[in-house]
Order: structure tokens, then sequence, then C-alpha cells
């Protein structure tokens, strides 16, 4: 038998589980359907097969979510840290005992490559085990005295929180939000992407094993324009914290408005990865090819955008596009693989609307601009070249195996072109000058920069963007600014002089 087979078999056994209930919502303990019997069905994009039919929760659920939230945070919120910690670890324990489970599902449900996948489960153990370890002092503030005063902070935990998470990776991204919401001592309503339910679920499973309190972490399926909404506007919901689109990041921050709602936002970027003369080329070829065809392409810090000197670009493009021609597309399932398909039917019309607009914009296809025959959302990895930044494929998010290869001339004009678009998430400089490194990333316009790297995440450094790209960030003690409020209590230390008025 092929690994292949074999993990199709493992996958089956896996899924089996789900065909008589189906995916159902849970709330406070207990696996509900949704209060309105309404159901909708998850399909895979390897094949278009069903997966599962998943409870299409609404408002009523959210509702019940909410309220158990609500009442098990006293508890949750007063349980010693140390005690959090011990269930945070237990969570990422079992995490790591289903991590095979986890990187099937996940594969299945959403086209990413095993390769990939296969990692994201121990990523989301170690998120958890970050996390626990900083519970116990999640609280602790300053101490900051002054003449007639012994000023001290702290930090409390807001309360229920509202978690939405996106599709392209729901298991890792989920455990990157809940983790530290559950470190800092709030309760969590949960609602993951239609598009890509399965391990959000089997998380909430592993949770409850590892002996977390019920009604503490809630999960709640359905649709963005009815559970995602209700969530945004609940009363007893005190944040939202969101992974995904620009244009649904604004929707929510005024969903939230009447509420006044805190919200952290992850969302979209248009990534340049900038390519100086002096740069060691292999490696920034290694590195931004990783980048962009990585995951699908599917990726918020993607580096959708190469902006490359043009005393280097032929050579550079001509190597690329070689590379870009050999990368595997297959089934995600086939450890070999590179590229699987895209999520859903929808996104992989939008992201094959881009071949004739790229083509009209008068950029040229250097590589893919295709789709293969046969099943399945697949995309054939592509590069453009020949492009110029006002084009709308250097403008605009594609989210797919798609790089869009710019040329400057000079390092003003690099920045320039850096800085020219709505977003600011990540940026990638390649040079090995450097003040040039450091001149470039101070006048960069993105959140968070790497020179000669691709992205290497480092849990305690804050993540997120600036512009259109987000609100906030994550990462160490930058989540729990988020998850916690900063309480102030001033202790008079003498009898300092008090104004007396009406004397």
């Amino acid at each position: 038998m092929s690994n292949l087979d074999r993990n199709i078999s493992t996958l089956q056994r896996h899924l089996d589980r789900f065909a008589d209930t189906g995916i159902l919502n849970r709330i406070n303990g207990q696996s509900l359907p949704a209060r309105s019997g309404e159901w909708f069905d998850t399909h895979s994009p390897v094949d278009e097969s069903h997966i599962a039919r998943v409870a299409r929760g609404g408002a009523a659920d959210i509702d019940a979510a909410a309220k158990a939230a609500a009442d098990a945070f006293p508890a949750w919120r007063d349980m010693a840290g140390t005690e959090r910690k011990k269930i945070l670890h237990a969570i990422a324990d079992g995490i790591v005992a289903r991590a095979e489970e986890i990187a099937l599902c996940e594969c299945w449900d959403t086209g990413q490559a095993l390769r990939f996948m296969s990692k994201a489960a121990l990523r989301g153990a170690d998120n958890f085990r970050f996390f626990a370890d900083r519970a116990p002092a999640a609280r602790d503030g300053q101490m900051l005295p002054s003449a007639t005063l012994m000023n001290v902070t702290t930090r409390t935990p807001l309360g229920p929180v509202g978690i939405i998470t996106p599709w392209n990776t729901p298991f890792m991204l989920s455990t990157w939000k809940i983790a530290p919401a559950l470190a800092a001592g709030c309760t969590v309503v949960h609602k993951p992407a239609e598009f890509s339910p399965l391990t959000a679920r089997i998380l909430m499973e592993i949770a409850e094993e590892a002996g977390l309190p019920p009604g503490v972490w809630n999960l709640v399926n359905g649709l963005g324009e009815e559970a995602g909404k209700a969530l945004t506007e609940h009363p007893a919901i005190k944040a939202i914290a969101f992974v995904g689109e620009s244009r649904t990041g604004s929707m929510i921050m005024k969903q939230g408005a009447d509420t006044l709602k805190r919200v952290h936002f992850e969302l979209g970027g248009k990534n340049p990865v900038i390519v100086f003369d002096d740069a060691d080329q292999d490696r920034a070829l290694d590195a931004a090819i990783f980048m962009i065809y990585s995951l699908n392409g599917e990726r918020c810090t993607s580096s959708s955008r190469l902006l490359v000197q043009d005393s280097i670009a032929d050579n550079f493009e001509e190597k690329l596009a070689a590379r870009v021609n050999n990368i595997k597309v297959g089934h995600p399932l086939d450890p070999q693989t590179e590229i699987g398909p895209l999520i859903h039917k929808v996104h992989f019309d939008k992201v094959t609307s881009y071949f004739d607009i790229a083509r009209q914009n008068g950029a040229t296809i250097a590589a893919g601009g295709t789709a293969p025959d046969g099943p399945g959302h697949y995309v054939n990895p592509t590069l453009f070249t020949h492009a110029t930044n006002d084009m709308t494929v250097a403008q605009e998010e594609i989210f797919g195996p798609v790089l869009t290869s710019i040329r400057f001339k000079d390092e003003d004009e690099a920045i320039a072109l850096a800085n020219e678009t709505q977003y600011g998430l990540t940026a990638y400089v390649w040079t090995n000058d450097i003040t040039r490194a450091m001149r470039t990333t101070q006048a960069i316009e993105a959140g968070m920069i790497w020179v000669n790297s691709e992205n290497v995440r480092h849990l305690p450094t804050p993540f997120g963007g600036v512009k259109a790209s987000g609100i906030g960030r994550d990462g160490g003690d930058w989540s729990f600014d988020f998850y916690m409020e900063t309480k102030h209590v001033g202790f008079a230390t003498g009898h300092h002089k008090i104004p007396r008025l009406g004397v």
C-alpha cells in the first residue's frame, strides 16, 4: 500500500464517526444540533466529495453559548493560574496524541498539503504550552511609586470573548487565538469558518478531555452572516478576535460598535519581498518561492509581490520561472505534494479570474496561469512578470499560488513600491548591506519585517499588521494586552496635602 493510500484509509476511519451525527455545536459541555434544526454540508476541495453535515448555528445558538461562557467566567477567572497552566498543558498533550488525525482531517477539509499540515498540530501544541507557562503570571503588573503614593498595576481578564477563525490553516490559528484567551482567564465562544469545520470540533474534544470545565469554551458552527454576526453583536461578548479578509474586519467593527466591542484583527496582505542586487540570490529565491507557493498561497503573510532590482531581474526571474514550473501539484495526502487544491469553488473562481486580469493589465504569464484537468479545485502555480505596481494583480490580495514580479531601479523606488498598497502586514528584505537593511526596515510600512529570512515565527514576538492589514498584536504579552484590562491602584504612603473645599 502506498503512503497516499494508507493516509486515505486512515482518514476515512476518522471521518466515519461524523457519518451519523454530523458535526454538532458544543455548548456548555453538550453536543447540540442547531436550535433551528438547520444544517449545511461541507465538501472536500480534493474531489468535492461530501465530508459531513454541519449544524447551522444562528442567533439562538450564539446566545446560548454566550450565556454559558458568561456563567462559567467567574470560576475560570478566579481559578489559580497554576491550575489553568495544568489544563492548558494537558490540552497540548492531547493535541500531540491526535496529531496525525488532525493533520489528515485538515488536509481533506482545506486542501493543504500534508508536508505542511503534518507539523500544524505540533505548532498548535506549542501555542498552548507557551501560553500555559505564562498563565500564572498573566495578571502581574508593575510598581510605579511616586512621592506620595505606591502605585501598582495589575491585569484582569475581560470576560467572555468571541473568536472567529479562517479556513486556510484553521487548526493552528484557532490555537493561536484560544490559548492566550484561556491563559488570561477569559471564556470563549468560537465560530470557525464554515468551509473548514472539522479540526475545530477535534480541538474542542481535546480541551474537554483535558479537564476544561463546561462552558469555558463553546463551539458554534455557522455562516458568517448568521452566527458570526450574532456573535459580534452579542452584549455578553466583550471582545472579538478575528482572522480573515479586511472587508470582513470592517463589517465586524461596525457590528460591534453598539456594544463597544474591543477588536483584534489579523487581516489581508499584499506583502513585498524585496531582492537587492547584493543579496544572496539563491537563498532569496528559495525564500520567495516558499513564502508564496507553500500552503497553496492561502496565507496572509505570503510574499505575493516580488520587487527585484532591475540589474539582476532577468536572471532571477528566469530561475524563478523554472522552479515554479517544477512545483508538484497533487493530492494533499500524498507526502510528495507541494501544492494541493484551493479551499472551495468560490475561491478557485476568484483566483483563476486574475489570469485574464493579468493579461488585460499587460503582464506576462511566465509560468502557470492554468488549472489542471480533472476533479478538485487545483490551480497550477503561477508567475506574472513585466508587471507594474499599479496593476490590479499587484494591488489586490489574490490569496492563491500566484506571484507578481515588479522591477525597481534603486532603494528609494523599492521602498516606494513596497508602501504603495492599502496593506501593511509583512515585508521581506534581501540584502547584504546592513545599513541598507536598517534604512529600508525603518521606512517600510508593515507590522513585521524579516531581513534575509522567510517568515520564521518566534512566539514571544508581536504578530500583526498596519493599515488595512489589521489592528492589534498577538504573541507573548501582546496577546494578554488584548484579552485583559490593566487596572491601576494607588496606595497613599503618608498624609499628603489634600485640597480643602468649602471650609
